[in-house]
């Protein structure tokens, strides 16, 4: 597959112009930007386009509560580069800090342009009183984020954690960010997953006791009515993460839709202590492939397509498991991680490789069950920081 290594267009004045909504000329360069940069890369798999429209236009839940701001960088006509900015006021009242948020970064290997980008998303962070700029970092941990520092040959897992050429962390670096966190994605062969008898013995006690199980979904219908029940939960079993923020009720609801419309019921893994949920695991099949055919159109063939390519494979994407505190080292992860093995092993093997994604590098009891459970990480995303 191919990478592209494009240079910008070096001759000539970077200019930076503001992306007034998501109804004009520079909102529709915005958008097509990577479509362009990307074009004929096997390892970029993009987004719908109606999507990111809406985000331009404010309509997101983020908007009802923080602001952000949408740049392009232009030179002698030509787009080059693209960057967004979010004073996100939920995350900075709920962590006590006064930081900027950087996001939609797509440029040429470009430096001229980069710098621009960096110099008004930094002027732009000033302005409002802030004092450090962290990213990439979506509106939630849900959208991923970070650099691809490491893993560039390997296709990125459906839009959850993005691909970006190599380049990028230079054009990053060179205008004074530094490494704040990695995130790691672990490849996982399952013909070789195989729950360990230690934690198949954790199962057997708690399922003795009666106290922890996981009841099978059949139907999306199920778990549509559990909906803002997961939403609670994941509000709550993050609080102890470094960048957790705690969703509102309308980004739960947009979150949960997003979530069961790419989901499987019986790959959806939800604990329950006794009548509570308790925690999550989500499995998802890894649809890239329809996705890179779509080139960012959602209409009735592409529709199709992706549920098509649901049906036929070989990858699952793993991306979401966490279990309230109150409910942590008392066996309910290992019955998880039990029952998704059952999942797999049923299908046939027809699930071939599982990736794990967004897993923090602080999360070290995390990163120990998966190294338990024979995967290894194969991919590394790193969000940075810079002080104002």
């Amino acid at each position: 597959m191919e990478q592209n290594r494009s240079k910008g267009y070096t001759e000539g004045k970077v200019e930076i112009e503001r992306v007034e909504n998501g109804r004009t000329g520079r909102a529709k360069e915005f958008i097509e930007l990577p479509f362009k940069l990307y074009e004929n890369n096997g390892y970029w798999v993009p987004p719908f386009k109606a999507e990111v429209a809406e985000i331009l236009e404010r309509r997101h839940p983020f908007f009802e509560h923080s602001e952000g701001d949408f740049f392009i960088a232009r030179r002698n006509g030509k787009t080059i580069g693209r960057i967004a900015v979010f004073n996100n006021n939920q995350y900075n009242n709920y962590r006590s800090t006064r930081e900027a948020h950087f996001y939609f970064f797509d440029c040429y290997e470009d430096e001229e342009a980069a710098r621009a980008l960096f110099d008004r998303i930094k002027e732009w962070s000033k302005k409002r009183g802030l004092n450090r700029v962290v990213g990439p970092r979506g509106f939630s941990a849900m959208n991923g984020g970070g650099i691809l520092i490491d893993g560039f040959q390997y296709r990125a897992a459906m839009t959850m954690m993005n691909y970006n050429f190599p380049y990028y962390k230079n054009l990053v670096e060179s205008n004074g960010f530094s490494k704040l966190k990695d995130f790691y994605s672990a490849l996982l062969d399952n013909k070789k997953y195989h729950v360990p008898e230690k934690i198949r013995r954790v199962v057997e006690i708690s399922k003795k006791r009666g106290t922890f199980r996981v009841p099978r979904f059949r139907k999306k219908s199920e778990l549509k009515k559990i909906a803002q029940d997961i939403g609670r939960v994941y509000n709550e079993a993050f609080t102890s993460h470094d960048d957790f923020c705690p969703l509102t009720t309308k980004e739960i609801k947009l979150l949960t839709n997003n979530l069961l419309l790419v989901s499987k019921p019986e790959l959806m893994k939800i604990l329950y202590y006794r009548d509570e949920i308790a925690g999550f695991l989500f499995a998802f099949p890894d649809l890239s492939a329809a996705l890179q055919r779509a080139k960012g159109k959602l209409n009735l063939f592409s529709m199709i397509d992706i549920m098509r390519e649901s049906r036929k494979t070989e990858w699952l994407i793993i991306n979401g498991a966490g279990i309230l505190p109150k409910y942590q080292k008392l066996g309910g992860n290992a019955l998880l991680y039990y029952e998704l093995e059952k999942t797999v092993k049923s299908s046939g093997l027809r699930y071939l490789y599982s990736d794990l994604t967004q897993i923090a590098e602080s999360t070290t009891l995390m990163l120990k069950d998966l190294e338990t459970l024979g995967s290894r990480i194969y991919k590394t995303h790193r969000v940075y920081q810079c002080s104002l």
